[in-house]
């Protein structure tokens, strides 16, 4: 008797135990129960489907063929995948691959009752019911697998990628409006269950699939290790490489003899469009000097509004029989101007495709929101320099992006330039002491002062989409 007490109560544990291993509708019910030793003589080490293969007999879905291969270049049918998407599908609902068909047994062959199993949980419905014993096309295979296991099983690691390299009509060409499981097909790429057979992830959704592609997919659909992401590089979707400072200006009408304000704003667009930084003006009448400091303020007012050109000082020459030459400049800057224009453009450009890259910038998103993202940065990436004089290099946005430092206009025209990479409208508004953004996001105008959202210990947002009755309400203009 003593000698039977450790049986039984090894058969009793072994009750209590098992049930235990299977949880209803857990991922945890992939387990690889077996080891892979060479089970398939046709599976060597070097096939691209090795891994999936070998994962395929670990997880106990496949003992391959009668023949002692697994038949990596065989076709499949419909029938087999169904059997496969119903075994996946069982073992996640009930931690057993047959018994989600077992239920249906008595439908004829066994393909039938597990695609019955598939249609009783809304998987597929009646489309498959007469190609079961039919090649199974990647398209049909892709149908079937989409919608076997939950959201929260297979999860949509690679939506943003897939979704905007789908969009650009220079990925997955090969599928559109009119093939056959469109959004299926899609839906296995978004979840890293295919990646496509090329570099641009051509799906070829009418060729039949082999066993050995179609191990690849049934693998990833049960272990989250085996899934991929795409090597598409899609940085020219996004990348703002090659704008150049004067593109960012809206072209104007060249005025020779500007007087008004509108007129000398688009005398000062003409320069900077053409990527000049000299305005020469002729007007018919005789001029004084006070005439010529007054176009002279005034153009310098207009330069400064696109205050991410780099431009701050203005320098005049003039005649009395009507010439005005007005070259434009940054104090300090010297000869070394334009080299500190082309690292501005450069560095703003590598924040713009940065952000973008990290995912931090979406197509999805409103420009208020963009908006928010670069403000956030400017102020995360600048320190207000305190020790600034008039002729600091601080007062143009290359002192933000090369040192980290700037003054209110070196952070607006920071601001502004990241902005306008993202093709947002925006100049500027200014008093006689400050100087801060006007931006029109999702139609609407906003005032945003990064300067003063940097001056605490945490970024303010309080000075983010100012209303213009609360952007008056801390500095006039």
């Amino acid at each position: 008797m003593k000698k039977r007490i450790p049986a039984l109560l090894l058969a009793f544990c072994l009750l209590l135990t098992t049930p235990a291993l299977a949880v209803s509708d857990s991922t945890s019910n992939f387990t690889r129960a077996k080891t892979y030793s060479g089970q398939f003589s046709d599976l060597t080490t070097d096939s691209v489907f090795y891994d999936n293969v070998a994962a395929l007999y670990e997880y106990s879905l496949s003992v391959g063929k009668p023949d002692g291969t697994y038949g990596l270049k065989d076709s499949m049918t419909v029938g087999q995948v169904v059997i496969f998407a119903g075994r996946i599908r069982s073992l996640y609902r009930t931690g057993d691959a047959e018994a989600g068909a077992a239920a249906y047994s008595g439908s004829g062959s066994t393909a039938r009752a597990y695609l019955r199993y598939l249609q009783a949980e809304g998987v597929v419905g009646t489309e498959l019911d007469d190609r079961l014993t039919s090649p199974a096309t990647r398209a049909q295979v892709a149908h079937v697998l989409a919608n076997t296991l939950p959201e929260e099983a297979l999860p949509a690691i690679n939506s943003d990628l897939v979704t905007q390299a789908y969009a650009s009509r220079k990925f997955i060409t090969d599928v559109t409006e009119y093939t056959d499981y469109q959004q299926d097909i899609l839906k296995l790429y978004r979840c890293g269950v295919c990646v496509g057979s090329d570099a641009t992830g051509s799906f070829l959704p009418d060729q039949p699939i082999t066993r050995g592609a179609a191990a690849a997919m049934l693998t990833r659909m049960v272990d989250a290790s085996l899934r991929l992401t795409p090597g598409w590089d899609l940085s020219w979707l996004y990348s703002a490489r090659g704008t150049t400072l004067a593109s960012l200006v809206e072209p104007a009408a060249y005025i020779a003899a500007p007087y008004t304000n509108d007129e000398i704003d688009s005398a000062v667009r003409y320069m900077l469009s053409a990527g000049s930084s000299t305005l020469s003006l002729q007007y018919t009448a005789p001029i004084n000097a006070a005439f010529a400091r007054d176009i002279m303020q005034r153009a310098l007012s207009a330069v400064k509004t696109y205050c991410e050109q780099c431009y701050n000082t203005v320098s005049c020459t003039y005649t009395v029989s009507g010439s005005v030459v007005l070259t434009f400049s940054a104090a300090s800057a010297g000869d070394r101007l334009e080299e500190y224009r082309q690292e501005t453009i450069s560095s703003a450009i590598a924040v713009h495709d940065q952000l973008w890259a990290d995912g931090a910038i979406t197509d999805a998103m409103t420009e208020l929101e963009k908006a928010r993202v670069y403000y956030t940065w400017v102020c995360e990436n600048a320190a207000y320099d305190y020790s600034a004089d008039g002729l600091s290099l601080s007062h143009i946005p290359y002192s933000l992006f090369h040192s980290g430092t700037a003054v209110c206009d070196g952070y607006t025209g920071a601001y502004n330039l990241l902005l306008k990479l993202e093709g947002i409208q925006c100049s500027t508004l200014s008093n006689s002491e400050h100087i801060w953004t006007l931006a029109v996001l999702d139609g609407k105008q906003y005032h945003i002062d990064t300067t003063w959202g940097d001056s605490g210990s945490a970024i303010s947002y309080d000075y983010f989409a100012m209303s213009p009755n609360k952007s008056w309400s801390y500095h006039s203009w």
